[in-house]
């Protein structure tokens, strides 16, 4: 094990009225949600509030969902062929929920929404579904670089290009253009804002692009949506793929939306119950729509929970949403770029901060591993946020992040004062130091001789148990 430094640390004294007064509409969450005042244990003693600022990897629930769920958790059944009261009530609400899906995002009439396990899923059937002539792909899947793995590994398996990003936003384009005009491409496959940085790509532009010369596009919508309205059919988008953990929905649900043709004629995603016609011994008749990528028994309160989010977000006033989220993004970055050591991290120089940004900030400490930062901040201050290379490896590659950096993240349910948390604990730790011993356990940072136990229901394991390494260069 491998112990760290310490000295002791102190606090930094909040930031004054003054300068908290241009922010005052992020004084409070823009929306409850449930488990805003939980109390983490502090490694020297005591309780404080949990500042949560992992929100881009899973955000928690609304409280309207959560209500919502204890509403509807009587009547959950198994779905589609039961005469029962429960089963019918239960096929009803998950049927329901793709005409909900489909008018949150803006589908036409005609699109398949298909309920998956999450966005990962959701592009990996897509994958599955690319167009072929005789038995051969009638085009590469042309991606970028700073993708999710999600919207980029499962392109390998198939004929695919990749790209490299420009430092800009038109340079990026200029380069999607490059190689749309030399042919041969199917699909064009883009995040609509990046996990790492938090920059949104201009989708209606790409989505122009590749219809122009004969390619269709599916976006990775998993941190765009939860804090951006998106309408596929004004933005000219043919698939989009979502998650209900990162849109305020339990339970792990996630969605593709699209066009039907390629998913009515595409390799069935799940062989099994419901999504046939007939099955026989020797063969199989596959169902069309959505029923021929849900085969078992679908994630029917995963489903009615993503779409009862979708319902609660659109309800938000748009401006109201966007200002509250930019007030504590524009904080927290000016009061970063204060501290001594400290470096903000981007992709594109171009990027409008005030208007293509979403509640994700990513940035680095000087001297210090990222891991080591964020096991000081959740121990010594109460305060949860990201660490590593995010599932985007090209991408911390291209920034010089190598080893990875640290992601702050947030949304209707965060307060301004969880970014003051972090502003101090990151200013106390460039001043003083960190404050207690740690140690390096199964790859990870955590607090060394550490006392503290998790409620008497969950089970008192380290919290990286199970974790691939994330260590291969």
């Amino acid at each position: 094990m491998t112990t760290a430094t310490v000295s002791p640390a102190a606090s930094l004294a909040p930031a004054a009225p003054s300068v908290l007064a241009g922010h005052s509409i992020a004084a409070r969450p823009l929306a409850a949600v449930t488990g805003a005042e939980i109390q983490a244990p502090l490694i020297a003693g005591g309780h404080v509030r949990y500042a949560n600022l992992d929100y881009g990897a899973s955000a928690p629930a609304l409280s309207l969902v959560s209500a919502y769920l204890n509403e509807i958790l009587p009547y959950y059944a198994s779905v589609h062929r039961g005469a029962g009261y429960a089963s019918q009530i239960s096929t009803s609400v998950y049927e329901n929920a793709r005409n909900i899906v489909r008018d949150f995002v803006g589908g036409r009439p005609d699109d398949s929404v298909i309920f998956t396990r999450n966005t990962t899923d959701s592009l990996n059937l897509l994958a599955g579904c690319l167009p072929n002539t005789d038995g051969r792909p009638t085009g590469d899947v042309l991606y970028l670089d700073i993708e999710h793995h999600a919207n980029l590994l499962p392109w390998q398996g198939v004929p695919h290009r990749s790209i490299v990003a420009a430092d800009t936003l038109a340079g990026t384009i200029d380069a999607v253009r490059g190689e749309l005009e030399q042919g041969a491409v199917s699909l064009l496959a883009v995040t609509g804002a990046s996990n790492v940085t938090g920059e949104i790509l201009p989708i209606r532009a790409l989505a122009t692009l590749a219809h122009q010369y004969g390619a269709r596009i599916v976006v990775d919508a998993a941190q765009l949506a939860p804090h951006r309205r998106v309408d596929i059919t004004a933005d000219g988008v043919d698939y989009l793929a979502f998650s209900g953990h990162k849109l305020y929905a339990p339970f792990g649900s996630g969605v593709l939306v699209g066009r039907p043709d390629w998913l009515d004629a595409g390799k069935p995603h799940l062989a099994g119950g419901g999504a046939v016609k007939e099955a026989r011994l020797d063969g199989v008749s596959w169902a069309t729509g959505p029923a021929r990528h849900e085969g078992g028994s679908p994630n029917v309160l995963g489903a009615a929970t993503l779409a009862r989010a979708t319902q609660v977000i659109a309800a938000l006033d748009p401006q109201e949403w966007h200002a509250h989220e930019q007030s504590i993004r524009s904080y927290l970055v000016a009061g970063l770029q204060q501290i001594e050591g400290v470096s903000v991290h981007q992709i594109f120089k171009d990027t409008n901060a005030e208007t293509d940004t979403i509640g994700v900030v990513n940035f680095s400490v000087a001297g210090y591993d990222a891991g080591l930062v964020a096991a000081y901040l959740s121990a010594e201050h109460g305060v949860g946020l990201r660490d590593g290379r995010f599932c985007a490896h090209p991408l911390l590659k291209r920034l010089g992040l190598p080893s990875g950096s640290l992601r702050a993240s947030f949304g209707v349910g965060s307060r301004l004062e969880d970014a003051e948390r972090l502003l101090a604990g990151i200013s106390a730790l460039r001043t003083q130091g960190l404050g207690w011993d740690y140690v390096v356990d199964a790859g990870r940072w955590v607090p060394a001789n550490d006392s503290r136990t998790y409620p008497h229901w969950a089970p008192n394991t380290p919290g990286t148990a199970g974790a691939a390494p994330c260590l291969d260069d």
